[in-house]
């Protein structure tokens, strides 16, 4: 398990696997209480110290380590954030489902958000983890692996601040591993996002991971991070660009161009119209396919930012740091 002032989350996440004999949680600099809630809890406690900088990358392998440390011969583990809560019957129904196929890296099931209905940023989330049942090319926080196919790889790259997830599993998948989703309820997932502010900075922290995954693995075709990422740049920052620079010669020049500057816009709405139709007929309501449309395509300015970000932090040998949408909650 690991955490960053989750509060009550945390609390909900440790009762969740109180049946477990091993677990390790791992803290990243909280200041919520968390640390001495985990004790109370009877589970070990790894603080990460700083240098370097926090990353959920960082935080898993050291406690991964730990519990290799207590016990050389594990052979599979659970990963979970500290926001989410472990749905009864799960490990024991993924491990049925590793044993059943060797080459299976690890499993994953349904996470779902515990207040879908508290703001369309939360909805939004819960459509996000509803992927399909089958072998998946990648896999969020929570999983249960097989410990000698994270050996093999040599864990995560501790130095990614998003989607180390799925760049491990690209690594994975390079080596021969499958990776599965099954239909099992895995794991309650509470995100909290209620503010404009949060879905922005969530946003930026995704297109700061797909720049990272673009760079490292330019000769993916499944998923493509390098077609992902010139969508971003086009969406997210060549048409606002032209956009704005048609809007200040507009101002000089008069009403026509004012009229041309606008139409450089017009895709972004027929292109949310179309999402959200799509959306709506996978099911969502009419609200949130709507949200879905409207945030996927402005997503892409927070995007087009947390790419620059990732670049700029590469060209100029700065470590990145962490890109946070919650605050601390006491625990």
């Amino acid at each position: 398990m690991i955490g960053r002032n989750e509060g009550l989350r945390l609390a909900q996440c440790l009762a969740s696997v109180r049946d477990i004999k091993n677990r390790v949680y791992v803290d990243s600099g909280s200041s919520d209480g968390s640390i001495a809630l985990a004790q109370r809890e009877g589970v070990t406690v790894v603080e990460l110290a700083v240098p370097p900088h926090f990353t959920a990358a960082r935080a898993r392998n050291a406690g991964l380590k730990q519990l290799l440390l207590e016990n050389p011969d594990l052979e599979f583990v659970q990963m979970v954030d500290g926001d989410c809560e472990v749905r009864p019957d799960w490990i024991l129904t993924a491990l049925a489902a590793l044993a059943a196929e060797p080459d299976l890296a690890l499993v994953f099931g349904r996470r779902r958000e515990r207040f879908p209905d508290v703001s369309v940023y939360n909805a939004l989330c819960d459509d996000e983890w509803n992927v399909p049942v089958g072998e998946a090319s990648g896999c969020g926080g929570d999983a249960l692996f097989r410990v000698a196919a994270l050996q093999q790889v040599d864990f995560y790259n501790s130095t990614m601040i998003a989607a180390e997830d799925t760049e491990m599993c690209m690594r994975l998948r390079k080596r021969g591993w499958k990776l599965r989703c099954i239909d099992a309820e895995m794991t309650l997932h509470d995100a909290a996002i209620t503010r404009l502010r949060q879905w922005w900075n969530r946003t930026r922290r995704s297109g700061h991971g797909f720049g990272e995954l673009a760079y490292l693995h330019p000769d993916s075709k499944y998923p493509n991070w390098r077609r992902t990422v010139r969508s971003i740049v086009a969406w997210g920052g060549l048409m606002p660009s032209a956009f704005l620079v048609a809007l200040l010669f507009a101002l000089r020049v008069g009403l026509a161009s004012w009229i041309a500057s606008l139409l450089l816009l017009a895709p972004w709405p027929l292109r949310m119209i179309q999402l959200a139709r799509r959306q709506r007929q996978r099911g969502l309501s009419w609200k949130v396919a709507c949200a879905s449309g409207i945030l996927l395509m402005l997503g892409k300015v927070p995007q087009f930012f947390g790419l620059i970000g990732y670049h700029l932090d590469r060209a100029t040998g700065h470590a990145s740091r962490l890109i946070e949408y919650k605050g601390p909650k006491t625990a």
